[in-house]
């Protein structure tokens, strides 16, 4: 019997394996078909790896991003508690293709947002957070031509997710206006991005309330303790065996890991 393309791509992410592309009977042509896929490969990781799903990375939330993978907006993946570290984690460079370094701000939610029938507001979702993180999301791609492959390929491969990295949160976040919080992206202790959570569809709650309203329109919808990565804030950086990466988010706090 031939093997489903969620099969295919979770087997080359358990073998360490890249895939010139999904082949054509398999491939997802739709957004709807590819979240399909990304649930079959979710569920794949949970049974061979353990542990659960934990939350969401949103992808694509800055233009630049959508011009370098041509796509037209931002998409989302689920983050595994498999793949999640605390700050200062040392991890194995030979188990990422690219290590791709992402300052990103994170949410944690203190209640439930109930999917319904009407769209969700900006406030009623930050009303819904317990506090914000900062963190570093590891983004890697199963696909050689990860940048051509189109969103479908992208959403399948779980939005390019690899690890996600996270800092102490903020529980008293409100006094902070995200939208101008400088970040920096420390290479060995040189500077190498900075930014500001403008970059984040103008705000990381905007990319917040988009997820919450893309959940919303499936049926599902943002549970108390998940936490959520909104997008990249600086230039990215392909980290290399010895690197030392820190995300500095100023009155936020920062985020460190190394690879080995």
């Amino acid at each position: 019997m031939s093997k489903s393309g969620s099969e295919l791509l979770a087997e080359a992410m358990f073998i360490h394996k890249r895939l010139p592309q999904l082949p054509d009977d398999v491939r997802p042509r739709t957004e709807e078909e590819a979240y399909e896929f990304q649930r079959g490969v979710v569920e794949k990781l949970l049974q061979h790896y353990g542990g659960a799903v934990i939350g969401y990375k949103i992808a694509c939330t800055n233009a630049v991003a959508q011009r370098q993978l041509r796509v037209a907006g931002p998409f989302f993946g689920r983050l595994l508690s498999s793949r999640c570290y605390d700050s200062g984690i040392r991890l194995d460079a030979d188990e990422f293709f690219m290590r791709v370094m992402e300052a990103e701000f994170a949410f944690r939610m203190a209640r439930d947002l109930a999917p319904r029938q009407s769209p969700l507001g900006r406030d009623e979702v930050a009303g819904a957070v317990e506090g914000v993180i900062p963190a570093i999301e590891i983004v890697d791609s199963r696909f050689d031509s990860w940048t051509t492959v189109g969103a479908p390929s992208l959403i399948a491969d779980n939005a390019c997710n690899a690890g996600w990295v996270k800092g102490t949160l903020m529980a008293d976040w409100r006094k902070l206006d995200l939208a101008v919080q400088a970040v920096r992206l420390e290479i060995n202790g040189d500077v190498k991005g900075a930014g500001s959570g403008a970059a984040v569809l103008g705000h990381p709650l905007n990319a917040l309330t988009w997820l919450a309203n893309a959940l919303n329109e499936r049926g599902v919808g943002l549970q108390a303790g998940d936490y959520i990565s909104t997008g990249v804030t600086t230039d990215v950086y392909m980290a290399a065996r010895g690197d030392h990466i820190r995300a500095d988010f100023g009155a936020l706090g920062s985020v460190e890991v190394t690879f080995e």
